[in-house]
């Protein structure tokens, strides 16, 4: 078996290392050819002393010359480079095989559409490529003839449920509709009354996943099922209404598939991002991922939920740019990067964040999602919108 060379876009973050500790059990079949961060050096650094890369990314020169630094000191055969540039060439040079997408937001967008215009195995853990350029990317995949594979659990699960030959139609295929779980994040059953003094701390308390900060805050708004909303109509082309959000609190079923003659097939597993990884990895064979067999009589008893509207206002903005499309989804996936940031450091209220979107779709006019410069253009447009929002401190 020949060994398969993979350029990890976010290797310091949770799916990052998660895809590093798959390839660290079987290095036979996996080498880490390039990882690429955004400024954890220290972390990279300790992955470059482990795994050798050929390649190391990061974003900043300086970060990256000291990077460099300390890998020559400790005689690794790894180059070091920075900026955007290296990530799109480390994600479409001939030696790559696979490359795992699991750079966070708009930032990820360039060199995950540089994998697939290059024909590579693109293993999706960035939501965000799709919510702002679904047609674009999908368009990418076809004409150029990559393999694209949702690392994301809900959709992975999706992927895992649906014929193989759903890409002839779901109808066609006797699908009726797609059930997409979320756990509710932790404010589910908190009163709305309470929503409004959230600190980031609890919202980054997420009691199902360990995750970064912003998707943390996302799961909590449910803006990030809004996303995978989004993204599960351009991977499936399921029109929005076939798309079903079911609140299950214990995060076991990943997600199902209803079909027309009343089966519903749905996968389930423990909650561990090792799991999607590896079936992205090594499809359409299995591997093992490090993770503990599901115990059902552990589990006992599955809850499901219709989600609330008015408590979750994201979820549904989400639904209102599918709808609209254009630039509509990149406009509140950008507005929505700025909010949560804007939380985190404390210059907005947790309830502000759902204000704040709305108040920038309101304001800007969604425009054809007919190049790249014109998702970048209401990408960049809608961030100095919030931006200014915050500033003069109005939200509508």
């Amino acid at each position: 078996m020949m060994q398969q060379n993979i350029t990890v876009l976010g290797s310091t973050g949770s799916i990052g290392v998660s895809t590093l500790d798959v390839i660290r059990r079987h290095p036979d079949r996996y080498r880490a050819f390039a990882l690429c961060a955004h400024t954890q050096v220290d972390k990279l650094f300790e992955q470059c002393l482990e795994f050798r890369p050929a390649f190391a990314v990061l974003r900043d020169a300086a970060l990256a010359g000291e990077l460099a630094a300390r890998c020559r000191a400790a005689g690794l055969p790894t180059e070091v480079r920075h900026g955007v540039a290296a990530q799109i060439e480390l994600s479409s040079l001939p030696e790559v095989d696979a490359v795992m997408a699991a750079i966070v937001g708009a930032a990820g967008l360039a060199p995950t559409l540089a994998a697939a215009q290059a024909g590579k195995r693109v293993m999706l853990a960035n939501k965000e490529v799709l919510v702002m350029a679904g047609e674009l990317f999908m368009h990418a995949v076809r004409s150029h003839g990559a393999t694209l594979l949702p690392v994301d659990s809900e959709h992975n699960a999706i992927f895992q449920a649906l014929p193989g030959d759903f890409a002839r139609g779901l109808n066609a295929c006797g699908v009726e509709k797609i059930l997409l779980t979320a756990s509710g994040g932790p404010f589910r059953n908190t009163p709305l009354s309470e929503l409004g003094q959230v600190t980031p701390e609890q919202a980054c308390a997420h009691p199902n996943w360990v995750m970064g900060r912003k998707i943390s805050v996302d799961s909590a708004t449910m803006m990030n099922k809004g996303l995978e909303v989004i993204e599960a109509r351009w991977l499936f082309d399921a029109a929005p209404d076939m798309i079903q959000v079911v609140v299950h609190p214990q995060s076991v079923i990943h997600s199902a598939v209803q079909y027309v003659d009343g089966s519903v097939v749905a996968q389930l597993g423990k909650p561990d991002m090792r799991t999607p990884i590896a079936y992205a990895m090594a499809w359409p064979e299995r591997i093992a991922a490090g993770v503990e067999p599901l115990d059902l009589f552990r589990i006992a008893r599955l809850d499901f939920f219709a989600p609330d509207f008015e408590r979750f206002r994201c979820l549904q903005l989400a639904y209102d740019v599918l709808r609209e499309g254009g630039t509509a989804p990149a406009i509140l996936n950008a507005a929505n990067e700025v909010a949560v940031a804007a939380f985190l450091d404390g210059k907005l209220s947790f309830l502000d964040i759902a204000r704040l979107n709305e108040a920038v779709l309101t304001a800007l006019p969604a425009g054809p999602e007919g190049s790249l410069d014109d998702v970048l253009g209401a990408d960049a447009e809608a961030r100095q919108v919030a931006t200014t929002m915050i500033a003069e401190g109005r939200l509508g």
